[in-house]
């Protein structure tokens, strides 16, 4: 074995590294520093103006759809509604539902939700969905 008796090894010594200071604390110092700014560098790019093009494309590309009325559903809700004479507030609390979800039912804003169009069926007693909308329910037969 080769041992090397008049070298040290030395636990826990760390390496200096140079540290990073900032321009204004370097020039306090007595450092000369010279700074290069960025010509596109930390900015907003759609900000700068550079992406018109294609943001002018997707406007072209992205024509938005208004969105689909369900029309036979709503105008059947309100002309049953009014045919029992209840207003959008007692119907909505015989359902209980808000308001609000029956008046978009009725303006045709609300996409259907079979559990609520099956409780306006009871109450209103017409059918609300299937090929047959608009339909009188009849009550249970009795034998």
């Amino acid at each position: 074995m080769d041992h090397d008796w008049d070298s040290k090894t030395v636990i826990g010594y760390k390496k200096q590294v140079a540290k990073l200071i900032s321009p204004l604390a370097a020039r306090r110092s007595g450092a000369v520093v010279s700074v290069d700014k960025k010509i596109s560098g930390g900015g907003n790019k759609a900000r700068q103006g550079t992406d018109h093009q294609r943001i002018a494309k997707l406007d072209r590309e992205d024509e938005v759809a208004p969105p689909q009325r369900f029309l036979p559903t709503s105008d059947t809700i309100q002309s049953a509604r009014q045919e029992l004479q209840l207003s959008q507030k007692d119907l909505a609390q015989k359902i209980n539902e808000k308001p609000s979800v029956l008046q978009d039912y009725e303006s045709g804003k609300a996409i259907p939700n079979p559990q609520i169009l099956g409780k306006l069926e009871r109450i209103l007693k017409v059918k609300l969905r299937g090929s047959d909308i608009g339909k009188k329910m009849e009550g249970p037969k009795k034998t």
